[in-house]
């Protein structure tokens, strides 16, 4: 592997920075006591190319390769994970699943407003009764002519009250994964309601959901792939997204350690600045070399997708060690700061608010550890 980068990806990620540190940095604490980020921002994203990295031009997508995607992503997360989250569903969840599994007429409707943030995407896999065990969702989708109607309830639906278009995953056949199938719903169908969550530990900035489908009527071809291989698209979907995810984390890892080594370096106690304590050095330093070793594995799973190699262990490893050291590295940033810390006028507090969720949502921290057992054994501890 060969991660020197090239001229376009630094000046991507430079680019990127510079955006962040221009019109998310400054805001992001307004943004979350607000509990929502500016509509507007979307189609800035979509301007900046965000929402298309690694979707073809054809369907109006930036093109580009998926370690690029992961350097925004990291810049993204050092910013506000509720920006980074919504580009990594819209683009990460819903576009390059469209792109991957769509017909041509499914590319062409969908892709270039979602590429340009003319429209967002929301991913409808988590029920209020099923979560890690995404294949005993409940939501079913009940054949009638050329039809189908939809009838049942999402849960934790980021970008769900926002999204124009929504990926649904629905019961069309027995238990298990082999009965579940995808569909493109728009929004708008009569029969879908969309109530907002409030009152989230983090992320507070980002659109979250609960989605209430009361025999909504889709036509046959709004089916994503075909009947049946849903759970297999949704699994192939939250493969690439934990990448993202990770990166994100990367990026709230960095800016946690950034906070705290400028606080270190000014805060002045028994006479000179803690950054002279060998404790508060330790701090640091466990948290530089955790967060290098994190982007380094997030780097070695984008660069096997770009290889178009087997990824899926690879990713399931840098989303463990990277969610779980971001909330290490915000966790170490408030002891830096003391009292200060706690207050949310400075940045760790909202760092670790929001890498928390990062070991939970798009399988949790424990979840992962068994797809990376499994993969090391060949003995499933699922079944």
């Amino acid at each position: 592997m060969d991660f020197t980068l090239t001229e376009e990806q630094t000046a991507l990620r430079a680019m990127a920075a510079e955006f962040v540190d221009r019109e998310i940095t400054p805001n992001a604490a307004e943004w979350d006591r607000a509990e929502s980020v500016p509509r507007e921002l979307v189609p800035r994203l979509g301007e900046l190319g965000f929402l298309g990295m690694t979707v073809d031009e054809e369907y109006g997508g930036a093109g580009g390769d998926h370690l690029s995607y992961v350097l925004v992503m990291e810049e993204l997360g050092r910013g506000d994970s509720s920006v980074r989250g919504l580009v990594s569903v819209s683009l990460g969840l819903v576009a390059k699943t469209i792109a991957a599994h769509g017909t041509p007429e499914q590319r062409r409707r969908w892709l270039p407003g979602l590429c340009s943030g003319e429209l967002l995407g929301c991913f409808g896999l988590t029920e209020p009764d099923t979560g890690s065990d995404a294949a005993s969702l409940s939501l079913r989708a009940v054949r009638d002519g050329d039809d189908y109607l939809l009838s049942g309830s999402k849960m934790f639906i980021t970008n769900g009250t926002w999204a124009d278009v929504a990926v649904i995953f629905a019961r069309t056949g027995g238990p298990g994964p082999k009965g579940v199938t995808a569909f493109l719903v728009p929004t708008d169908s009569p029969g879908l309601e969309r109530t907002t969550i409030h009152g989230k530990l983090g992320l507070r900035g980002q659109p979250t959901a609960q989605l209430f489908l009361d025999e909504v009527r889709v036509p046959a071809d709004a089916v994503l792939g075909e009947e049946g291989q849903g759970f297999r698209i949704a699994m192939s979907a939250l493969d690439k997204g934990r990448v993202s995810v990770a990166a994100g984390a990367v990026g709230a890892a960095r800016g946690a350690l950034e906070s705290a080594l400028a606080h270190a370096r000014q805060r002045v106690q028994f006479g000179r600045p803690i950054a002279r304590f060998q404790l508060v050095q330790e701090l640091l330093a466990d948290t530089a070399v955790e967060t290098d070793a994190a982007r380094l594995l997030v780097w070695r799973a984008a660069d096997l997708i770009d290889r178009g190699e087997p990824f899926a262990t690879a990713a399931s490893m840098a989303k463990l060690y990277a969610t779980e050291t971001a909330v290490r590295a915000a966790n170490n940033a408030m002891q830096v700061f003391g009292g200060y810390g706690y207050i949310d006028e400075y940045p760790p507090g909202k760092y670790l608010r929001d890498a928390r969720v990062t070991t939970l949502y798009e399988g949790t921290s424990q979840i992962q550890k068994l797809l990376i057992g499994r993969a090391l054994t060949g003995v499933s501890a699922f079944v």
